[in-house]
Formats: structure tokens, C-alpha cells, sequence
């Protein structure tokens, strides 16, 4: 007995009275099949489960249990979301204990504050962030003015076409820097780049992030580049390509620290080159700093960028000295 004539059995032993309404009470042959067909692939859903997701082959219901009671065929994707569970739900964990352990503390005094990579309230009010305001070039802060580019990029426009800095220099701004630089404090440089990275314009187009180079005797005393750990984070934030070797230091240069204008431009002059003209050319390059001075070092990697091929040359650092009085601190 199927299953429609199951379901269409007669609850008890009630006789209709004659054969001709017999034959009406009884449905019709395509009448029957589809009603058969509507039935069967209920059950058929009940075997298999009522989960919409799971694709339903045109098999029958019995083949179905057969298959999953001796193991199934094909692999589901259960277990990959599963998996991807169990993994989060750990990975919530550990950074709740991290934290419970270890707070996130201020990156300037230490206190304790809500997010990692945060400023508390003391420090925040100290730091002049300066955001994307300022000249359109050179990024240079314009108080109290309605222009939007400066007068020296205006008689002479510079080979950086757009310079940002996160915040201007001081004492706690170099305090992080000089940490970075010669403490080791190698997480400092993923606090710069939270702040950094806002600034980075959002054009489409080949970009690449090129961090200002370290001599090798430089880079073998200190052990890394605070320039490229900046990069990196950048690189992994906004999803650009970093090009960590793409400008080598070939001169080393002594410490630009108490120059001049004019003597850093002499300093610097000659010091870089492009190692492989190809990861270069034809790309727009964002130049990563830790620190912008005169801008002597930028002018000096943007002029070989420039004649490697690159077509643009911009520049994003952490702090920026602001005033003049500042070049030679």
C-alpha cells in the first residue's frame, strides 16, 4: 500500500452506498499522482531534516536514509562553519583573559583605558592632532585663513603632491617616536598607524606603501625599520601592497638631528636609489615615515621615486614639526 492510500484509507468500516458514488468520492488519476507525489516529498522532508540549506537530491526517501545511516557521501559544510565557531568563541576568550591580565594601557602615560592603541583623556587633550585639514599639498596647518594652498607650494610646487601628518610634534608625539625608535617598543608603531591611516586618500589606482629606507649598518645596529613596522600595519588596514625594498639607502647619512635646512638637503642628496625599477613604475607610491622634519629625506626619496618611474609620490608620517623653531630640537 503507498503512501497516498495510506493517508486516504478510511478511518472505519463506513460503506458508501453505491459504486457510482464510489468512483466520484475517489479522486482522479492525475489528481491522484500529484497529491502522491506532494506526500511522498513531505516525507521525504521529515527524513532528511527540515533544514533549507541542505540541498535535497532527486533520489527517493529511502535512498536518502540508506545513504546517511551507512555514512554520508559528500562532505557537508557543517562542520567548516562549525569549526569557524569554535575557533571565534576561543579567540573571544583569549582576548578577554589578555585583557583581564593585561589591560589595555595609554601608549604616553600608562594608564588604563577602554581600547588598545588608545589615548586616556589627559594625553588625548595634549596631542594636536591635525587631521586632513591644512594646505591641499604640503599639509602645513592654515589658521585663520580661507585659502587651501599654501604660498610656497604655490611658487614651487613640491615633488611630494600630497604630504599628512597625524598629529603635530611635541613632547609627547616625540616621546612615542624616540620609544619606537631606540626603546624597542615595537607595538607603538601599530598605535601610530590606527591614526595614520585615516589620512590615506582613498583614489582608486596601483598604490603601493614604501617605507623610507634605513642604511643597512643602521638597520643591523637597531634591528628594524620603525618606518616599515608603520607600513606593515598600514598594509594590513587599508589592504595595499607594501614594497618594503623597493628605495634603498646606498649612502649612509649621518644624523640629520641639529641641522639645517640647507645642510639636511646636502645631507641626503644622492643617498637613495630604486632597487628594481618594475615594482615602481607606473604606481602611485605613498611614502611611510615616523617623523617629518624639513622634509628633506621625502624630497629626496620622491626625486628618485620620480625618475624610477613612479608616476606619484605622496607622504603620510606620525608627527610633523609644525613650527620653525622646532628644526633644530
Amino acid at each position: 500500500m503507498d503512501v497516498f492510500d495510506k493517508l486516504t484509507k478510511p478511518l472505519g468500516p463506513r460503506r458508501i452506498g453505491t459504486a457510482d458514488q464510489q468512483r466520484a468520492a475517489k479522486p482522479a488519476a492525475h489528481q491522484r499522482q500529484t497529491i502522491q507525489t506532494v506526500l511522498e516529498h513531505a516525507v521525504q522532508q521529515e527524513q532528511l531534516g527540515a533544514d533549507s540549506r541542505r540541498p535535497v537530491s532527486t533520489l527517493g526517501a529511502q535512498s536518502h536514509v540508506e545513504e546517511f545511516g551507512h555514512g554520508p557521501l559528500v562532505r557537508c559544510q557543517i562542520s567548516r562553519d562549525k569549526k569557524c565557531v569554535v575557533v571565534d568563541v576561543l579567540r573571544t576568550f583569549a582576548r578577554w583573559t589578555l585583557d583581564f591580565a593585561l589591560p589595555p594601557r595609554c601608549p604616553g602615560c600608562g594608564a588604563i583605558v577602554d581600547e588598545v592603541h588608545s589615548f586616556c583623556p589627559e594625553c588625548w587633550k595634549q596631542v594636536e592632532f591635525l587631521g586632513s585639514g591644512g594646505c591641499r599639498t604640503c599639509g602645513l596647518p592654515l589658521h585663520a585663513t580661507n585659502i587651501d594652498e599654501c604660498a610656497v607650494c604655490l611658487a614651487a610646487p613640491p615633488r611630494i603632491a600630497r604630504t599628512r601628518a597625524a598629529v603635530g610634534s611635541d613632547d609627547l608625539s616625540r616621546g612615542l617616536a624616540i620609544r619606537l625608535k631606540y626603546g624597542r617598543k615595537v607595538a607603538i608603531a601599530r598605535t601610530m598607524a590606527r591614526y595614520v591611516a585615516p589620512l590615506v586618500d582613498s583614489v582608486e589606482g596601483d598604490r603601493i606603501l614604501v617605507p623610507v629606507p634605513l642604511h643597512r649598518s643602521r638597520l643591523w645596529s637597531r634591528g628594524f625599520n620603525q618606518s616599515a613596522l608603520i607600513a606593515h600595519e598600514l598594509s594590513r588596514r587599508l589592504l595595499i601592497d607594501t614594497e618594503l625594498f623597493a628605495l634603498r639607502r646606498i649612502r649612509r647619512t649621518p644624523p640629520l638631528k641639529g641641522m639645517s635646512l640647507l645642510q639636511r638637503r646636502r645631507a641626503v642628496a644622492g643617498a637613495f636609489s630604486v632597487a628594481d625599477p618594475a615594482r615602481v613604475k607606473g604606481k602611485s607610491v605613498i611614502l611611510v615615515d615616523d617623523v617629518l622634519t624639513t622634509g628633506s629625506t621625502a624630497e629626496a626619496c620622491a626625486r628618485t621615486l620620480k625618475r624610477g618611474g613612479a608616476v606619484r609620490v605622496e607622504l603620510i608620517s606620525w608627527a610633523r614639526v609644525v613650527k620653525p623653531s622646532q628644526f633644530m630640537r
